[in-house]
């Protein structure tokens, strides 16, 4: 619409301001809205169109960024009270990227606290809610990304996944999130939790905007020492409807003990769908399975407790405004500003990196990795496709998750084998369950076949038809602005927000 001049890139910003100014008094899907600057945006990267400077899928197109990926200029949080205050002197290399193409930010979304959760509920800045059923969470952490979408505050968002952080809130909030393989997209710029696990990707309506998304995304970059120079970056022309022949495996181990029937019926028949499409679908034992968990929170965990060293109230960020002497200065400023998950992990990392335990559980867990990726590599020589569910159900109750850690840990069991081998993979919407929360299907690729997924994600879609959103959204969101109920434009002013910590 933009390109055809049938809307400005203005009138597009606005309505996506006035749609959070409408709904996220509930929702709570944003930490900073920044109106004003993404309208002066707005008019500029219209002349880059208008002159055919800009002429790209994205170009003017609103976005919003997780609270993790560093915006010049525009304060990012991690959701964090000890960052409260942080706003970058730099871009990360993916949002430079983001807005080479002329994508217009309009704020940072909410997300679990430095990425740690599965529910955006170890927010600081307050939880997120999930737009098909408020009393439900969005998933995490990359939940307020994954919940503008839903709610249609933005087109499409920026996400990271370091356990299945992208995917998962994808599956409960009815929309398609894509992990790039790890090194495919620039990890600079991004605040680290878990650095041989984190990659940034896209959150959209469908698989079609995700790969035209991860085209502008995807990158060589030497300022990442994980970075990866692909040979083609062209994702879009796997938007094929064409899967006769594709192998496609479904992990035995996935259907087990733990998976609501529910989630299990719908993945079963996402598969059926492809099958009589003309693909070629098998049930497998992918083993290994069950040491994923331990491993993955082993490996992530000492990697935080590392990263999150740097967060020490001297230069950045938070510092305790009582104490006696620097190392009280430290501990104070430790505790007050991190939340209670990212004390636990933190402490669960120094642990299992300790003299006298680091051969028990850390090299443990590093050679169970490197045994999981030789289960991927073993299935791959088989399949095209792995498929299975996102999650063993749908979104729980806000609060439900937070009183059994243990609980949420085991939610994550079918996404944090991808980040450990380094793969990529794909959450779509496959249905609902009968309280009418979303459940999504999971497509896994070998490493760099993005397009393998992605085509058998556009196939998927085609045969399933066009996807609804949540119904009735307005109703259910109970703080709704005067200006937004009668149809009334909101002016800038009214849209710059940056929220206080909890």
């Amino acid at each position: 619409m933009i390109r055809k001049r049938e809307v400005s890139v203005r009138e597009a910003v606005q309505e996506s301001l006035d749609c959070v100014a409408a709904l996220d008094g509930t929702l709570n899907c944003f930490v900073t809205l920044d109106g004003e600057r993404a309208l002066a945006r707005a008019d500029e990267v219209q002349r880059g169109i208008d002159d055919g400077t800009l002429g790209g899928p994205l170009a003017g197109v609103p976005v919003a960024v997780k609270d993790n990926i560093c915006t010049e200029g525009l304060r990012t949080t991690c959701s964090s009270k000890i960052l409260y205050n942080f706003v970058p002197p730099y871009s990360a290399e993916a949002v430079c990227n983001l807005n080479a193409a002329g994508g217009v930010i309009i704020g940072k979304t909410n997300m679990d606290e430095f990425a740690m959760g599965s529910t955006t509920e170890t927010s600081a800045f307050g939880v997120t809610r999930n737009p098909w059923d408020p009393e439900h969470v969005p998933g995490g952490s990359s939940g307020g990304s994954c919940a503008a979408v839903a709610s249609c505050e933005v087109p499409y968002a920026l996400g990271s996944d370091t356990g299945g952080s992208i995917r998962q809130p994808g599956s409960f909030c009815g929309v398609t999130g894509l992990k790039p393989t790890y090194g495919t997209v620039s990890r600079y710029g991004l605040i680290a939790y878990g650095s041989s696990l984190d990659q940034i990707g896209p959150i959209a309506k469908d698989i079609s905007d995700c790969a035209a998304i991860l085209e502008m995304l995807a990158s060589y970059d030497k300022k990442d020492s994980t970075s990866v120079k692909r040979e083609a970056y062209d994702f879009t022309s796997a938007l094929v409807d064409d899967v006769k022949g594709m192998k496609i495996g479904i992990p035995s181990d996935y259907l087990g003990d733990g998976l609501d029937p529910e989630v299990e019926a719908a993945v079963r028949k996402a598969a059926d769908v492809l099958r009589q499409k003309g693909a070629i679908v098998e049930e497998f034992q992918l083993s290994l399975v069950e040491y994923a968990i331990p491993a993955y929170y082993v490996i992530a965990s000492a990697e935080a407790s590392s990263n999150l060293a740097r967060f020490d109230g001297v230069k950045y960020g938070y510092r305790a405004p009582e104490y006696e002497g620097l190392h009280s200065m430290y501990k104070r400023s430790r505790s007050e500003g991190f939340g209670e998950e990212v004390k636990r992990r933190i402490m669960l990392g120094s642990f299992v990196l300790s003299s006298g335990y680091y051969d028990a559980y850390y090299l443990k867990a590093l050679r169970t990795k490197a045994l999981i990726k030789q289960s991927f590599d073993r299935a791959f020589e088989n399949y095209d496709v792995i498929l299975g569910p996102v999650a063993p159900n749908t979104a729980p109750r806000l609060g439900e998750s937070l009183s059994d850690p243990l609980k949420m840990y085991l939610g994550d069991i079918y996404t944090i084998s991808v980040n450990l081998a380094g793969l990529p993979g794909v959450s779509v919407p496959c249905g609902t369950d009968a309280k009418g929360l979303p459940i999504g299907v999971q497509l896994i690729g070998d490493c760099f076949q993005e397009k393998k997924i992605i085509r058998a994600a556009y196939a998927y879609e085609q045969a399933r038809g066009s996807w609804q959103g949540p119904a009735d959204l307005e109703k259910r969101c109970d703080r709704i602005p005067e200006h937004a109920a009668s149809g009334e434009a909101a002016g800038p002013e009214s849209a710059c927000v940056s929220k206080e910590v909890g």
